[in-house]
């Protein structure tokens, strides 16, 4: 059966208040700890999940005249890469001037707000922004959302990680985030050609796992569904911790290749190795 709707609204509150109290717990050091998010330590990752929540309220809730902010749905997927990169970067540059607890205290205003107005959107919408790492130019607003979901949970991964304080106890906000993840499967084999018929399980363990099937179509596509087909032609295995890494470019391709088993026909794998779930 084709993936379900995930609908990951109730899922903000108490994942936003999560990170904010584990931002309050931490030293004066943490903050500066190098991440896996490239060059970024604790603060910038902070300051950007800052930077999202507002610039989702500015444009998508309070919808202004001027949208230099936003990106430019009809450019190539190059020009959105730097736009957003740019984005990024001249706000962390910004939030230099910005102590900690500001930080904090910032976002714990902001991540309540934006749980408020996701509460309020309908997941059978057209999405505000199409989800580009799908490929899609036109997207449902329940995959939107969901998107805006993994950026949070995946961005308060890596503080997490990068002090040391663990996986979040919730595995049902990780399943989420996987169901929402998986969509970027279709969009990474696109230039895989296959007899029709041929098709990959990806087998995810943990308490956050599920079983997904990527299968080629008689129109000659890939369509993702849940579950495991009866006959596969390759079975990648490997555990939540693994998938969200791969998935959110926090896990080097050597590392990958080490810890995702795969059976039957191997080269099948190589896309699912650079398949990222976020704009890259």
């Amino acid at each position: 059966m084709p993936p379900a709707v995930v609908d990951t609204r109730p899922l903000f509150r108490p994942l936003c208040a999560e990170i904010v109290a584990t931002l309050r717990s931490l030293d004066p050091d943490d903050w500066l700890r190098p991440t896996v998010a490239g060059s970024w330590r604790v603060r910038d990752v902070a300051a950007h999940l800052l930077d999202t929540a507002l610039r989702r309220l500015s444009l998508h809730r309070d919808r202004p005249a001027d949208t230099t902010s936003q990106p430019r749905v009809g450019g190539t997927p190059t020009n959105l890469v730097a736009f957003v990169n740019d984005l990024n970067a001249s706000w962390i540059r910004a939030a230099e001037r910005l102590s900690p607890r500001v930080i904090t205290d910032l976002y714990a205003r902001a991540g309540t707000e934006l749980a408020d107005f996701m509460e309020t959107l309908s997941l059978s919408d057209d999405a505000f922004w199409p989800v580009s790492w799908a490929g899609e130019g036109r997207s449902a607003q329940w995959l939107d959302i969901g998107r805006e979901f993994t950026e949070v949970w995946h961005h308060g991964s890596q503080i997490r990680d990068a002090v040391g304080a663990g996986p979040f106890a919730e595995p049902r906000w990780l399943r989420a985030v996987l169901r929402i993840a998986v969509h970027v499967l279709p969009h990474a084999y696109r230039d895989m050609s296959e007899a029709a018929g041929v098709s990959l399980v990806i087998d995810i363990t943990g308490h956050a796992g599920g079983t997904w099937t990527l299968q080629r179509t008689p129109e000659q596509k890939w369509d993702v569904e849940e579950g495991r087909s009866i006959a596969p032609t390759m079975i990648a295995t490997m555990t939540d911790e693994v998938a969200w890494r791969l998935l959110f470019n926090a896990l080097p391709e050597r590392d990958a290749r080490s810890r995702i088993q795969v059976e039957g026909k191997v080269q099948l794998a190589e896309p699912l190795l650079s398949a990222r779930s976020v704009i890259v």
